[in-house]
């Protein structure tokens, strides 16, 4: 009997695959990206909306919906699929990342020596031990807590296709010895989540183990060979990929070539369009982020940028009197009803909600058809054509 992750192509000569992972509610072809439904929803869009753009399967946020509203009551809803009213393939992360968060902010934010913003920065680790970790919450500052049961047991009241082991998302600005002793941590972590989904979780759900070890060769090898030798059945990328691009694929590629080729392989929190592409050759079956939205939100659409930023802030004064589209040939909601770059501007700084559903919609459709473009092109032989195309600034 076929297993749940089939490889319907490869690249000749490299590690690129084009693949389908058949779940419970549904097939999700890859590459492909997963867009956030962090509290059950993709913000601003409904799930039809989400679907009709082409995207296969949406990411639920353990944590958050921990919080609020609780797994009990969404379980009660019949699960998260028909709490959200997304009845297609969906995958939870663990929770870690945002315990991580908490005390740390991003990687982003330690690296540029930020402090942690925001309400959803106002939490605090209390401690993280071997049985789990105490926590406040950032909504009303109770005492929280999360352990591998916990968070293995919170994913299956959700009911999600496929659900990610609980983890320590290890911080950027540690050394080698803490490195190696949360990484060691969170391979524990793994055999107590794949013990407890073994004898209490849905068969239908899926678990994927976590590849940690920051920025040291050896440990994220360890770390992959000892994800693979467990049993889940997807193998995650996560914790700190590094201070800038250069690094963060040398982390990926150290990873993949440890890996082997039989599970769907998923970097966890990076979507730009060059880390898409780049993440597509090093052998990266899906990817999740809140780039596309939330630029979308903030009046930031994606665009074809032979530069490589691939974008356009709208909010800027000089699109004020534009008459431009904002895409030539996009056939997204925002282009094909022919808004000009000047209209949106205006709707985007007087922060109306027309503008933040206008922008994601147009962000998520350019996003698919990069992913789009990049899955045809792996049968076809044409990859290496292709990727230098889209980073040329060829529209997708």
């Amino acid at each position: 009997m076929a297993g749940p992750f089939q490889i319907t192509a490869r690249e000749a000569g490299g590690r690129a695959r084009a693949a389908v992972i058949r779940t419970a509610h549904g097939d999700v072809r890859t590459p492909a990206f997963v867009p956030l439904a962090t509290k059950a929803t993709v913000k601003t869009l409904l799930p039809a909306e989400v679907a009709g753009l082409g995207y296969d399967m949406v990411l639920g946020n353990t944590f958050h919906l921990f919080l609020d509203p609780g797994h009990e009551l969404i379980d009660r809803f019949g699960g998260l699929h028909e709490f959200m009213g997304w009845r297609a393939p969906i995958v939870t992360d663990s929770g870690g990342f945002q315990v991580f968060s908490m005390g740390h902010g991003t990687v982003a934010d330690e690296i540029k020596g930020r402090q942690p913003m925001g309400h959803e920065r106002q939490g605090r680790i209390l401690e993280i031990a071997e049985r789990g970790v105490r926590f406040r919450s950032y909504l009303d500052g109770s005492e929280q807590f999360m352990a591998p049961e916990t968070s293995m047991q919170i994913q299956a009241k959700l009911g999600s296709d496929l659900a990610l082991v609980f983890d320590e998302c290890t911080p950027f600005h540690v050394d080698r010895d803490y490195t190696a002793r949360s990484t060691e941590r969170t391979h524990r972590w793994l055999e107590r989540c794949l013990a407890w989904h073994a004898d209490h979780g849905p068969e239908h759900q899926l678990v994927y183990g976590i590849v940690q070890g920051g920025t040291y060769q050896d440990l994220r090898v360890e770390s992959a060979q000892t994800i693979a030798a467990s049993a889940c059945e997807g193998i995650a990328i996560g914790g700190s990929l590094g201070a800038d691009k250069p690094q963060m694929y040398e982390v990926v590629d150290w990873t993949t070539a440890a890996l082997p080729e039989d599970r769907p392989r998923h970097l966890l929190g990076i979507g730009e369009i060059d880390d898409l592409i780049r993440g597509v050759e090093l052998g990266i079956d899906t990817f999740d982020c809140a780039m596309p939205t939330r630029l979308g939100r903030h009046g930031m659409a994606l665009v074809p940028d032979p530069g490589g930023r691939w974008r356009v802030d709208l909010t800027k004064a000089r699109y004020r009197d534009s008459d431009e589209p904002l895409m030539d040939g996009c056939p997204c909601p925002a282009c094909a009803h022919g808004f000009t770059r000047g209209y949106l501007r205006y709707l985007a700084k007087a922060r109306e909600l027309t503008a933040m559903r206008l922008v994601t919609l147009h962000n998520l459709a350019f996003v698919e058809r990069v992913m789009r473009r990049l899955r045809e092109a792996i049968p076809a032989g044409t990859l290496a054509h292709e990727a230098r195309a889209l980073r040329d600034g060829a529209a997708p």
